[in-house]
This record gives structure tokens, C-alpha cells and sequence, in this order.
């Protein structure tokens, strides 16, 4: 150690120039390929961390940076970088700084990208690789040059209709950028641009639209700037061989421009051997990121293009279990917690704390629990399959949102008071129910929640007949519909209950009549008024005239009859309060 820290102050104490220095650093970076990637893995990260931290501030400097010295013009101006199907422009002035970067696919002239150029001029040279990764993804397809053109001609007509399709829907309904991703035939449509596939987003959760934290929306960005990529649900759309040999458009089948109905639903030319050819490729949409399938959603899918969505017999797993890695996933959870071993999370909400059990290995059929897969890609052929394609993954990013919502890292003691707890079971691959102690009585009610579609869940509350009212169906979807969140729903719920029984006291009162009234049996009609109800004009209670055609016709009526009848009456009269 002694004799190195000497020669270190030696080297130190020799004169040496930057230039030198900056040399010999260079030099160092060059040959960092051929270090021992698994015993330098330190070296490496501080060289690349230098290189990074180099100034980019001169024309050779931004040429040593690109990597291009060998594929330069005579005027070290103009960077190439070149393969057999698409070549990349970058011009520089004499200073070092970007004029223009353009992109040529094979047999086209030469396009400006601007996203390329915008990488380029803010020192992205991470995100140009990726572009320059992407191109070169793009044409890893099989066969010689002469078939990679027919699949890249293929793509280029299949977003040509995508494109015309959302245009089309968009004049129809004249929707917003939201509606358009949420009801829109092919969503948000945003262009392929330099490696970047064109993008198809599809779904957006109320999370995604609010600002974390604040609560505030950012509708005006969603509105009228440029949605990025990475919110919600989106796919891309591709093109990648297959083993199959598929008949794939290679012109745009949209023909003429007014669509058939007024969701903008545009028609498509018949396929023909004139604009269709025979290719051992398929079109492709990839998800953004791994997604939460059910098996049956899986199935549709591969019914409605043909193609089965996996290529080999999938690995099944509980549904709940994969929705409950993906959510810790996306949270920045590099491995489930132990929480997540036993299903419990928990939520902390103002003025509320709650533990939510997903009891995802619940029996749903044939004594099974819910059943799933993760997807990466949805195979199809024809761009009239991608409404309904889009669809289902909507279908299913919705019921994954609401099981995620209750999905947390936070925690919170067994033993707090007031802790709420509630049991999520699914019951079919659209619906599940959430069961949890009534407010004000000490029994078990439960919300069943069944997600029509993307757009809709519908909402049922269950409760003994005897139990308070809490708050109607109709608010609960409402509730639901809005946030996408169950324990949003659930703390509404709660509060809603709270606020009834402090604007109803009589409720105790009005249960004990019920009771009353059922063990005395009291005469239904021509009765004195009870508890000082007076009688009608003709003589008769009109309450009980009111009720008059549910009695049988010599007016006797049994004890269970006459309870049920006046429980009517009561949750009658609590839903008009609601």
C-alpha cells in the first residue's frame, strides 16, 4: 500500500497538460471493452459515469461522443450511422453544435426527426441509443431485404388506418384527449417518431389524471399539451415474424373518409391478393408494460383475432397474486413485502385507517380460484381487430385497477383503534365483493362490484333486513365510477352512514316500532291510529290503506308477512332520506 500511494504521488507531482490527462482518460474509456466486465464492474460503472460527465462543447468532442468517428464525412461535419435497411443523419456546424438529425428507411428520402433532435441538443445521448436500439429492433425480422421491405410496408399501412381511425372518431364526437383514450376506437394515437413505435394509449385510471398528493387535476395538460407516453395503459404497434405465415395488408384498407355510424367506425376494403400479401410475420400489440390477464380475457382475445394471444401453454397463477406484484412493481417494490405473503394491506386515508384481506385464493369455478397470466404482446392481422383488442384490455386494466387500489406499502398496527377491515373475494373474472362490519349494527354487509366495461361498474349493497340502510346502490357507483379506488369508495360509505344516522335520530325508534308491531300483530286496517296517527277521512289509517293490496282478503296477515310489508315500508322511506 506504501509503495502504490508513492507512485500515486509521484504521478501526481510529474507535470503533465489536461490535454494529456484528458487523453489518457480517453484512451482508458476506449478500451473498457475488453476489461473484465465481471471482475472490473467498478471500473467500469466510473468510466462510463465519466464519459457522461464529459462537457460536450466542441465538433470533435460531439463526434468522440456519438461513437462515430469512423462514419464521418470529409468534413467531419456529418455523422452516418448506417445498416442495410435505414441510415441516420447527424449534422453538426463547425463548432460542435446539432443542426439537424434525419431519418431514411429503405427507399425513402431522408426525414427530420425532431424528438432525435431535441435528445441530441440536451445532451440525451441515453435516449438517442434507444432510438438507435429501437431502428434496429424494428428490422429484426426474418428473410432477406426484399421480404423486410414487404413487412415495413405492412406497418407503414397499418398506421396509416390507425391514424385515419382516431382522426375519425375524434371528428364524430368531437372528444378530448382523455375521452379519446378512454373511449376512442384506437385510443390516443401518437406517431412513430425515430426508434419509437407508434403508440396506442388506452386507458387512464383518476389516479393517473390527478395530481399525486395535491388532489388537484391536471386536466388542462391532458387537454391541450402532449400526453406522455408512459401514462396508463398503452401499447405499440409492430410488426415481428412469426412461424405462421399470416395474409397482412400491405395498403391502407380504410376506404373513403366518412365513417358508417356516429362513433366514427370507418369501412374497410375487402383483402384481396392486390393489397394483401402472404408473410411469416403478424402485427403486434405490445403492452408498455407486463399486464394481468384472466383466462378467460386471454381466450377472448385469441377468439377475436384467431391467433392465440401465447404461443406456448401458459403458466397459470392466482389472478389476485399477479395484480398484487404488478401494483408493488409499479410502487418501486423491488420484491413483495411480507405483507403481500398474506394477502393484508393496509390504507391510510384522512380521518380513516383501513386493512384490506384479498382473499384471491377464494374457489370462483370448478373449485379453482381466479386464474391468469401475465401478457407482453397481442398477435392480430387486420386493423378492424384492434377496437375490440383495445377494448378487452381496458375491460381488464380497470378491474386491476381497483384491486390495486387497495394494494399499499404502507403499515399500520393490528392493534390501532378504529381500524377498519375489509375482505376483497372475486367472485367472477368482471366482479368481486367487499364485505366489512356494518356501521351502525354489528353484522356483515357486503358491495358486489361488477365491471361492466372500462367505462361502467355497477354496484350492489347487501345487508340483513333488519340492518340501517348505509346509503344506496346508485351512490356507491357513482363513488366508484369517479375515483376507481375501492378504499376511496369504502371511506365514502362510512362517511355517507355517519351522515344519515345524524340526520335521522328517529331510526332507533322507527326499528323498535317495527319490532313492536310485529309481536302485537296489530290489525291492519280500521285500526285507531297508532302511536297517535289519526285516520282518514272514510275512517280508515291511510298508512295502512297504503299497503292495503298486499293483505289477503279477509285482512288477516301473519307475523313474517306483516314484518317484511313494514321493513319495505321503513328502507322505503330511509332511501327517499338517502
Amino acid at each position: 500500500m506504501t509503495a502504490l500511494l508513492e507512485r500515486l504521488h509521484g504521478k501526481h507531482n510529474s507535470s503533465r497538460s489536461w490535454q494529456e490527462t484528458s487523453k489518457v482518460v480517453r484512451q482508458a474509456m476506449e478500451k473498457r471493452g475488453v476489461i473484465n466486465t465481471a471482475g472490473h464492474q467498478l471500473l467500469l460503472n466510473c468510466l462510463e459515469t465519466l464519459q457522461r460527465a464529459l462537457k460536450v462543447s466542441s465538433l470533435p468532442s460531439m463526434t468522440d461522443r456519438l461513437e462515430l468517428g469512423s462514419h464521418l464525412s470529409p468534413s467531419r461535419t456529418e455523422c452516418y450511422i448506417t445498416s442495410d435497411m435505414f441510415y441516420v443523419e447527424v449534422h453538426l456546424d463547425k463548432a460542435g453544435k446539432l443542426v439537424d438529425v434525419k431519418v431514411a428507411h429503405h427507399g425513402e428520402n431522408p426525414v427530420s426527426c425532431p424528438e432525435l433532435i431535441q435528445h441530441l441538443r440536451d445532451k440525451h445521448f441515453d435516449e438517442f441509443s434507444k432510438h438507435l436500439k429501437g431502428l434496429v429492433n424494428l428490422y429484426k425480422l426474418p428473410g432477406d431485404n426484399k421480404l423486410k421491405t414487404k413487412m415495413y410496408l405492412a406497418l407503414q399501412s397499418l398506421e396509416l388506418d390507425l391514424t385515419k381511425m382516431m382522426h375519425m372518431f375524434r371528428i364524430a364526437t368531437n372528444a378530448n384527449t382523455v375521452e379519446t383514450i378512454l373511449h376512442g376506437s384506437v385510443g390516443l394515437l401518437t406517431a412513430r417518431s425515430g426508434g419509437h413505435l407508434v403508440s396506442l394509449q388506452c386507458y387512464v385510471s383518476p389516479n393517473d389524471i390527478f395530481e399525486e398528493g395535491t388532489g388537484d387535476i391536471d386536466y388542462y395538460l391532458l387537454l391541450y399539451s402532449a400526453v406522455p407516453r408512459t401514462l396508463g395503459v398503452s401499447v405499440s404497434v409492430t410488426v415481428e415474424g412469426t412461424t405462421s405465415v399470416y395474409k397482412l395488408p400491405i395498403a391502407p384498407l380504410i376506404t373513403g373518409s366518412h365513417p358508417v355510424d356516429n362513433k366514427g367506425t370507418p369501412s374497410f376494403s375487402s383483402v384481396t391478393n392486390s393489397n394483401c400479401v402472404d408473410l411469416p410475420a403478424c402485427f403486434f400489440l405490445k403492452m408498455n408494460r407486463l399486464m394481468p390477464f384472466s383466462l378467460s380475457y386471454i381466450k377472448k382475445m385469441g377468439s377475436t383475432t384467431g391467433i392465440p394471444v401465447l404461443e406456448t401453454v401458459p403458466t397459470l397463477s392466482p389472478l389476485y397474486d399477479l395484480i398484487i406484484k404488478s401494483q408493488l412493481h409499479e410502487e418501486g417494490e423491488a420484491s413483495p413485502p411480507a405483507l403481500a405473503q398474506s394477502m393484508r394491506f393496509y390504507t391510510s386515508l384522512p380521518g380513516q385507517q383501513h386493512c384490506y384481506f384479498l382473499n384471491g385464493d377464494a374457489p370462483v369455478q370448478d373449485g379453482r380460484s381466479l386464474q391468469g397470466a401475465y401478457v407482453s404482446k397481442i398477435p392480430f392481422r387486420h386493423p378492424a381487430q384492434v377496437p375490440a383488442l383495445l377494448d378487452i384490455i381496458r375491460h381488464q386494466a380497470a378491474y386491476n385497477t381497483l384491486i390495486g387500489s387497495c394494494v399499499k406499502k404502507t403499515y399500520i398496527k393490528e392493534d390501532t383503534p378504529g381500524l377498519l377491515r375489509f375482505e376483497v373475494c372475486p367472485l367472477t373474472d368482471s366482479s368481486f365483493s367487499v364485505s366489512f362490519q356494518h356501521p351502525v349494527n354489528e353484522s356483515l354487509v357486503c358491495v358486489v362490484m361488477e365491471v361492466i366495461d372500462s367505462r361502467q361498474v355497477a354496484c350492489k349493497l347487501y345487508k340483513g333486513l333488519s340492518d340501517a340502510l348505509i346509503c344506496t346502490d346508485d351512490f356507491i357507483t357513482k363513488v366508484v365510477q369517479r375515483c376507481m379506488s375501492i378504499p376511496v369508495t369504502m371511506r365514502a360509505i362510512r362517511r355517507k352512514a355517519e351522515t344519515i344516522q345524524a340526520d335521522t335520530p328517529a331510526l332507533s325508534l322507527i326499528a323498535e316500532t317495527v319490532e313492536i308491531m310485529v309481536k302485537k300483530n296489530l290489525p291492519p286496517t280500521g285500526s285507531p291510529g297508532y302511536m297517535g296517527m289519526g285516520t282518514g277521512p272514510d275512517g280508515s289509517n291511510p298508512s295502512w290503506a297504503l299497503c292495503h293490496t298486499w293483505l289477503p282478503v279477509d285482512g288477516n296477515i301473519s307475523q313474517s308477512c306483516l314484518a317484511t310489508l313494514l321493513k319495505k315500508c321503513v328502507s322505503s322511506a330511509l332511501e327517499v332520506l338517502v
